[in-house]
């Protein structure tokens, strides 16, 4: 950690070390980070001294090297980025300092992280879920509807949230949902969603937990309410979530977006299209929504070979 005592193996260019202690000292950054960030800035240093330079006089060239380097070793992307981006750090903090007037880092690319696949629910976790709110006490009934809103319409929890009571229309299956960048689509409310919503919003529901005077004109409009009678918070509805996970055995498996993403793959399974989906998750880009039909088809390979008897045996069938 910048301002402990190193080992001499251990330290840095003197430039570097001004660095780490400027993190420590400006930034705040944690004694973990700290030490991250000399690990990665460490095999940087020891990389520069086998090409005879030092922070001060590596170029580009040098910092692409570094890069090949750590590829080539086999480090994962999300590594060599994390190593990039306290080289990068340290390369600016230079600039600024006038310690050197270019940063050959700059203009050096990011290895391209793979995205991850979205984790999804089978039907029968997502039916266990479900079914585990049991009694039609207020809060049940809320909960059951939060369950069965994030899955049936693929909202985000920040957009499940924000409902107003004059965005859903129960007659006609639809809400009106206000997305990222303030922009607003309708989507469809299914019919398990809609009938929780409408025990949730009868008078034994919300109702029940109305106060008897609103602290905020927004509380009065809203969809979902805490138990003190308030809008309820996206940490409410996480809460609500994350309770309901644990209690079937999914533990912290289960956020609102792993909803997102089950209700997503589960259309494509049944055959929607990805414009469909793209229109009902609100993405700006078919790009995004594209990650769904690999989820799509990899878990229908999964199923494939698992269930048919010439998938994966060499052998003959009987």
């Amino acid at each position: 950690m910048a301002g402990s005592v190193v080992a001499a193996e251990d330290r840095l260019d003197p430039e570097a070390e001004d660095f780490l202690v400027w993190l420590a000292v400006e930034k705040g950054r944690s004694a973990n980070t700290l030490s991250a960030y000399r690990r990665d800035l460490l095999r940087y240093r020891d990389h520069l001294r086998r090409r005879s330079v030092g922070v001060v006089s590596a170029g580009e060239d040098d910092v692409l090297a570094f890069v090949h380097v750590l590829v080539g070793e086999g480090l994962a992307p999300a590594s060599v980025t994390r190593t990039l981006v306290a080289v990068r750090g340290m390369h600016r903090f230079l600039v600024a300092e006038e310690m050197r007037t270019d940063d050959p880092a700059a203009e050096v690319e990011m290895p391209r992280v793979p995205r991850g696949l979205p984790k999804a629910l089978t039907l029968d976790q997502v039916t266990s879920l479900i079914e585990v709110v049991t009694g039609h006490d207020p809060v049940a009934r809320r909960d059951r509807a939060i369950l069965e809103t994030l899955y049936g319409t693929g909202v985000r929890i920040s957009e499940l949230v924000g409902m107003s009571l004059g965005d859903v229309d129960l007659h006609d299956g639809l809400v009106r949902v206000l997305g990222k960048g303030s922009k607003e689509r309708i989507v469809p409310i299914g019919r398990h969603a809609a009938v929780a919503l409408a025990e949730w919003t009868a008078t034994a529901g919300r109702g029940a937990m109305e106060p008897e005077r609103w602290a905020k004109r927004d509380d009065a409009d809203a969809v979902f309410l805490n138990q003190r009678g308030g809008r309820l918070s996206r940490q409410g509805a996480w809460g609500v979530v994350r309770r309901h996970g644990q209690a079937v055995g999914l533990g912290s498996e289960l956020t609102p977006h792993v909803l997102r993403h089950s209700c997503a793959t589960h259309m494509l399974d049944h055959g929607a299209d990805i414009r469909t989906v793209q229109e009902l998750l609100g993405h700006a880009s078919i790009s995004t929504t594209q990650i769904y039909t690999k989820v799509s088809t990899e878990r229908l390979l999964a199923v494939y070979r698992s269930a048919h008897p010439r998938a994966v045996s060499t052998g003959s069938a009987d």
